[in-house]
């Protein structure tokens, strides 16, 4: 019995199902029901860049379409301000099959239902939550009307491209391995409960249809490779890059691949009679001129308009572009981050699953692509019955190292390690991990493994919308009263003009000793003395003993889901807000709380009324109440005070410092030590940098030179030789009141700063802030 034959009986023997297509059919299905489950869970613009796709596809409804124009990105730096921001310089196919499916809808009630968080915290994961995009009211609630059903709509064309992807997934896989159905089965499960992917395909999000359109193409020349293309199939894969290409710019990514397999099918050819140069010619044309057709237009009005064909360039001026801009190798450090995207990071990239979800799914794919060259290997010993499978797989891995280095140009360009960038390729990538996992085990267990990773995915990927996605966006409960174990405050918040709006009642802090780099919970209990007209904000700070900021949180109520008109009278909430100190808080010291509500539109505070002063536990001051009694003790590490590693490059690390005094009038000075470790031997000279930076960035106190004064060039330093540097900070005369960053930093001979690097060599900052002073009035 043939290798093949083989492998299908062990296939039927652990996947008893009547046919490939019965179990594709299940598959499809369950995609459909998850993809359907993460649209009606995800609240609403809380999917990745959501709340800026939706107001491009509502432009083109109300404007009649394409014909009518498309959103220009300016330079004079006001798109940030428009709805759509950087998505209007997207290429339009999506958005203008959004606008077909919902012009019909009145969406006049977007600015309602589109509510912005201006305290959300976008792209990063806070322990505490306020992870939401977007306010959520009971006009989200089915049955859905206007805006809200608009977008569900669209999210619902979204799913079903996310269909056809697993669909043409399952045809890339069979025609690989006809053979072999379960490795098609298994690839096709892998893309259906790709957490990650189920979330996308249920937004509103262009990546659902650039993934759907490369699928497509990389089937079709795949299976070119085996069979012989005609010329209209050729346009055919030419019409399906080139809309590819009119959804999003990774699409013309594909068309290297497609004039090298035009190339591929022309050479195999001329053994048959062909002529290479009429196949060329005939495969080239039809792959290229949909494009000319589809996409020129877009092309020159792009040319037009920012002199640049994709426009590209006026996107990122838009997004922004990265600083600093990291290496290669700096790049690696950012591996976690981007796996996490690829596996399942949900709302805005800020609501991760359980840690282990990644671990075990990055563990199944590692084991997986070092299955790989096992699978090539036996391939390659079986060359003569293998020889188009070897060229299909070549194409694939072809697209994908195409795929992975446009990535990585746009990673080191803007902020974007989000391994979901790489799903226009996600089909392929499952189907080279399901051909290594069925690599590894011997004989009727091949196909073990790669069950297993399926049945976990699918198994975790059910669970997530209800178990991760939906408690981020929940609003805190409303308790009857204080709870018994906080300490009363009894403090009134009123406007100017005496009108009660809200009552602190209580907190609770969850330690009153910790040290720098650690987190202190502190959990407040609020209640709404009337209705409110307008949306407060809480502040909450970590004050030192003379008044400078160490931490603070600043969110609206429910840390982000419960503004404070929705609040009912007499209604009370307990949030608990989570501050981290900075790792280089200097020690030792005595911290205290300021908490006050505000309005983030003007700043204006609400001012304070006490109904009972506690014994010197609490105090009232005009707009804010104080209170509690933090202690950060006294930290040394051997002859090093205020210990910490924080690494230049991999190169040198400041691992303490110490400052004589944090607060200076103009005209005095602060005297600086920084105690530097080298990593290496160092044999380049650079600078250290000292400064006291003000608004603006404005210098008001600076030091720069070799370290000690020249005494200790760096290119003298050896691996593990510790450097005690002094500096001494002369506050400018003319330096207003107020406070100021502390930063130090190294350069090179150019003026180039070294770049600081966190945990696992990711690019952070060029400077290190160490904390902030205080420049007192003259004569203070």
């Amino acid at each position: 019995m043939a290798r093949g034959q083989r492998a299908a009986v062990a296939d039927r023997r652990l996947f008893p199902l009547r046919s490939p297509t019965f179990a594709l059919v299940l598959l499809l299905l369950l995609y459909l029901v998850l993809a359907g489950l993460y649209s009606v869970t995800t609240p609403i613009f809380e999917a990745s860049d959501e709340v800026w796709h939706y107001p491009f596809v509502k432009y083109l409804a109300d404007n009649g379409g394409l014909h009518r124009g498309l959103p220009v990105l300016t330079d004079q730096g006001g798109d940030a301000e428009r709805p759509w921001r950087q998505e209007g310089g997207q290429p339009p196919l999506y958005y203008a099959l959004g606008a077909l499916l919902t012009k019909h809808i009145d969406t006049g009630d977007l600015h309602e239902v589109r509510w912005l968080n201006p305290h959300a915290d976008t792209g990063v994961i806070k322990p505490d939550g306020n992870a939401n995009m977007v306010v959520h009211t009971e006009r989200e609630r089915f049955p859905y009307q206007g805006a809200v059903l608009a977008v569900h709509l669209v999210r619902w064309m979204s799913v079903l491209m996310g269909a056809v992807t697993v669909w043409a997934g399952y045809l890339l896989a069979r025609e690989v391995e006809p053979e072999q159905p379960a490795v098609a089965l298994g690839a096709a499960a892998l893309t259906t409960f790709n957490a990650m992917f189920l979330f996308i395909t249920s937004s509103v999000n262009n990546d659902a249809l650039v993934n759907m359109l490369c699928a497509l193409g990389m089937w079709l020349m795949v299976r070119y490779v085996r069979a012989s293309p005609r010329p209209w199939q050729w346009a055919l894969l030419g019409t399906v890059l080139a809309l590819a290409s009119l959804s999003k710019l990774s699409g013309l990514a594909m068309f290297p691949v497609a004039a090298i397999a035009v190339a591929l099918v022309a050479w195999r050819r001329r053994a048959h009679g062909g002529i290479v140069a009429r196949e060329l010619l005939s495969g080239w044309i039809g792959i290229g001129l949909p494009l000319l057709l589809l996409d020129g237009w877009w092309f020159v009005r792009n040319w037009r308009l920012y002199r640049d064909p994709t426009g590209l360039s006026a996107f990122v001026a838009v997004v922004g572009r990265r600083y600093p801009q990291p290496t290669l190798r700096q790049l690696v450090g950012e591996w976690r981050g981007f796996m996490m995207s690829f596996w399942g990071l949900f709302g805005t990239m800020n609501v991760p699953a359980p840690t282990w979800f990644y671990d075990i799914l990055t563990l199944l794919a590692a084991i997986g692509l070092l299955g790989l060259p096992l699978y090539l290997w036996r391939l390659c010993r079986e060359k003569a019955s293998h020889g188009d499978k070897l060229w299909q797989l070549g194409l694939i891995l072809l697209w994908l190292a195409i795929l992975f280095l446009s990535f990585l140009r746009w990673t080191l360009t803007t902020p974007a390690s989000q391994g979901r960038l790489l799903f226009p390729g996600l089909t392929a990538i499952n189907l080279l991990i399901a051909l290594g996992l069925t690599a590894w085990p011997p004989g009727r267990m091949r196909p073990a493994l790669l069950a297993f990773m399926g049945i976990f995915m699918a198994i975790t990927a059910a669970s997530f919308p209800q178990a991760v996605i939906a408690p981020a966006y929940r609003p805190p409960p409303v308790l009857a009263s204080k709870p018994a174990d906080m300490e009363p405050v009894e403090a009134r918040f009123v406007t100017l003009d005496g009108q009660p709006q809200m009552r602190l009642l209580g907190y609770k802090l969850s330690r009153t000793e910790l040290a720098p780099g650690e987190d202190l919970a502190v959990s407040l209990c609020w209640q709404a003395e009337g209705a409110m007209r307008e949306n407060y904000s809480v502040f909450l700070h970590l004050l030192t003993a003379d008044e400078r900021i160490l931490s603070q949180r600043d969110v609206y109520p429910g840390l982000g889901t419960f503004p404070t008109t929705l609040w009912q009278p007499g209604q009370i909430i307990v949030d608990t807000y989570i501050l981290p100190v900075p790792v280089t808080a200097m020690t030792p010291a005595e911290l205290s709380l300021a908490v006050g509500l505000y309005r983030v539109e003007t700043g204006e505070r609400l001012r304070v009324l006490s109904e009972a002063q506690a014994d010197g536990r609490v105090s009232i001051l005009g707009d804010h109440v104080r209170f509690g009694r933090i202690v950060l003790p006294p930290r040394r590490e051997g002859e090093i005070p205020n210990p910490v590693h924080i690494e230049l490059e991999g190169r040198i690390a400041l691992v303490g410092y110490d400052l004589d005094r944090t607060a200076a009038a103009p005209g005095e000075s602060l005297h600086l030590t920084l105690y530097w470790r080298a990593l290496r031997d160092i044999d380049t000279n650079y600078s250290v940098f000292t400064q006291v930076v003000g608004k603006q960035d404005r210098i008001w106190a600076q030091m720069d030179g070799w370290p000690r004064g020249g005494q200790a060039p760096t290119a003298t330093w050896r691996r593990g030789q510790l450097i005690v540097d002094p500096y001494v900070l002369t506050i400018k005369q003319e330096a207003p009141p107020g406070v100021y960053d502390l930063q130090v930093g190294m350069y090179t001979a150019e003026g180039k700063r070294l770049t600081v690097t966190g945990e696992g060599g990711h690019a952070k900052d060029t400077r290190i802030l160490l904390g902030n002073i205080r420049v007192l009035p003259v004569g203070s």
